[in-house]
């Protein structure tokens, strides 16, 4: 099995809107360079919510806290990733990631973007 890093930035659409904004799980459809996909099947579903730049630096100082590890297991506001394999409508496998830092000034949501598609 291959993979092509696709890296491109999406729109997500869901059924139902999300009940948490930190977590909106999987999409039921997503549409990239113009072509709509309906997802069919969720195959898999993992996290990374490690901290990067200054809040990494903060974290060490606190290893030990409850707040740290909290972070490390669920995230804080703004960090970390969380990765969906899906199969759609059309057969094709792709990883969607949700990037939960805001995308952008003043916006506090984050980003969907389709991270690879899984070739046979």
């Amino acid at each position: 099995m291959k993979d092509s890093f696709l890296g491109a930035p999406i729109e997500v659409h869901h059924d139902r809107p999300p009940a948490l904004e930190k977590r909106p799980g999987p999409p039921d459809g997503f549409t990239w360079e113009g072509r709509a996909y309906r997802v069919v099947e969720v195959l898999g579903e993992w996290h990374d919510y490690r901290q990067r730049g200054k809040t990494a630096a903060f974290y060490r100082k606190e290893r030990g806290s409850y707040r740290a590890k909290a972070a490390k297991r669920r995230g804080s506001w703004g960090v970390g990733r969380d990765y969906y394999r899906v199969r759609t409508d059309t057969g094709e496998v792709f990883d969607l990631y949700y990037d939960r830092a805001p995308q952008g000034p003043g916006r506090r949501k984050g980003g969907w973007f389709l991270y690879r598609q899984i070739l046979a």
